[in-house]
């Protein structure tokens, strides 16, 4: 009998899509550090003993008013266990203290309640009050002046009148921003809309220091830690995650130091060397909750053009579930020119500026690279096509085409969890 060719499993979805290894391939993951065997006590204790500043239990008083800061439903944050962490030394110090979750969607669209209680849980919704950070309604913001370089800073009230303020997320490298987590979870993630409009400006989105795992001199990742230094968190607690999403690592304390702690551990888990240009990458947005539309799908591409050489093809696969996002203006802007030299035209033109330009601008550039096809069941190809990407419906079939059409020595990887692994070219 002969033996079944060997295949590579693709994060898709709450699946995977198993599809051919191409003969010589590389195969690149990332480098997790085991899963701690007993989360619920980690993070305990990394509220008891954080860097830089008094432990929760001695900063909280009985009367307060708390607000936690939490990833929106577009990310895999583990809420529930670090929540009830919180609340438990929140309730020992203080009982009664009013608390609010604050989720922090930027310019996404609020969570349902369907999605708050797969996100928080019953219980966290009955002890809390649950509020969408909402970026366009400008009567739940407060100005804060001018923060870095000219950004007109407005945060929520709700975060900025808090008595304790603490930020929740998890770490790891951002195609613009260097590395999540850490400020982000107070702007853009708190931020009103003039806010975010410009710290993702086409300038600063165009330069080449905004990028995965960049944090020095960095114009975005410069500008959201001066916006969060105005109103910074009392607390900031981050986690890292393995490709299962369990956490790894808990890192606690005074934003910048336990930011910078983090990040040092994602970057060494996350981002890999690779010895030449590729010719054929095939990538992912790492499945649910990432992939569920096509603006987060940006991000999988973004990591294989890090190493995709100029005129290859990259193949993503993308389920893209809830198709194009309900927020802001993508399908506008990626209709408003007829090719990614047009969008990029458009993008940097004099006193252009609406909102998700910057995945619009980033989309462009990678497709001056590369082609791009995207397998995915949530776009029909018209909608794909309009987005200048093309369609497939065959991943297979289309990633043994993309490897005979570069020849008979192509070099092919994947990143089978997307943005969840950095390559990078050596050298």
């Amino acid at each position: 009998m002969t033996a079944a060719p060997p295949t590579v499993s693709l994060a898709y979805g709450r699946g995977a899509i198993d599809v051919p290894l191409q003969d010589g391939a590389l195969v690149i993951t990332p480098q997790d550090d085991p899963a701690l065997p007993d989360p619920a006590t980690s993070l305990r204790d990394a509220l008891r003993d954080p860097l830089g500043v008094p432990p929760l239990r001695e900063q909280v008083r009985p009367g307060m008013t708390v607000a936690i800061s939490v990833c929106d439903g577009t990310r895999a944050q583990p809420r529930r266990p670090v929540l009830h962490a919180l609340l438990e030394e929140i309730d020992a110090a203080a009982p009664g203290c009013e608390v609010v979750v604050l989720v922090a969607t930027g310019t996404h669209r609020g969570n349902t309640a369907e999605e708050l209680r797969e996100m928080l849980g019953a219980d966290v919704l009955s002890r809390c009050r649950v509020v969408n950070h909402d970026a366009r309604d400008r009567s739940s913001l407060t100005s804060l002046g001018t923060a870095g370089d000219g950004v007109p800073l407005e945060l929520n009230t709700l975060w900025v009148q808090a008595d304790l303020r603490i930020t929740t997320g998890f770490v790891e490298p951002h195609f613009f921003a260097g590395f999540s987590g850490g400020p982000k979870m107070v702007a853009p993630g708190l931020a009103g809309i003039d806010t975010v409009m410009v710290l993702h400006d086409a300038t600063r989105i165009g330069s080449p220091l905004a990028t995965w795992g960049v944090v020095e001199d960095n114009p975005v990742h410069r500008d959201i830690r001066a916006c969060a230094a105005l109103a910074p968190p009392h607390l900031a607690l981050d986690v890292l995650l393995d490709r299962a999403k369990r956490i790894t690592h808990v890192v606690c304390g005074e934003l910048f130091a336990m930011h910078a702690r983090a990040c040092e551990l994602a970057r060494a888990a996350a981002m890999r060397a690779v010895p030449e240009p590729m010719d054929v990458v095939v990538t992912t947005n790492s499945g649910f909750p990432l992939d569920q539309n096509l603006y987060q799908a940006v991000k999988g591409m973004a990591a294989a053009e890090r190493v995709v050489r100029p005129g290859g093809s990259v193949l993503v696969a993308a389920e893209c579930a809830d198709g194009l996002p309900d927020h802001g203006s993508f399908a506008e802007v990626l209709g408003a020119a007829d090719d990614p030299a047009g969008l990029i035209e458009l993008i940097s033109s004099e006193g252009f500026s609406v909102p998700d330009q910057w995945q619009v601008q980033i989309l462009a550039r990678i497709l001056g690279k590369a082609d791009v096809q995207l397998y995915c069941d949530g776009l029909g190809p018209d909608a794909v096509r309009a987005a200048h990407l093309t369609p497939t419906a065959d991943l297979t079939a289309s990633i043994a085409e993309a490897v005979e059409r570069h020849g008979p020595r192509a070099r092919v990887c994947y990143l089978p969890e997307g943005p969840q692994t950095i390559p990078y070219l050596a050298g």
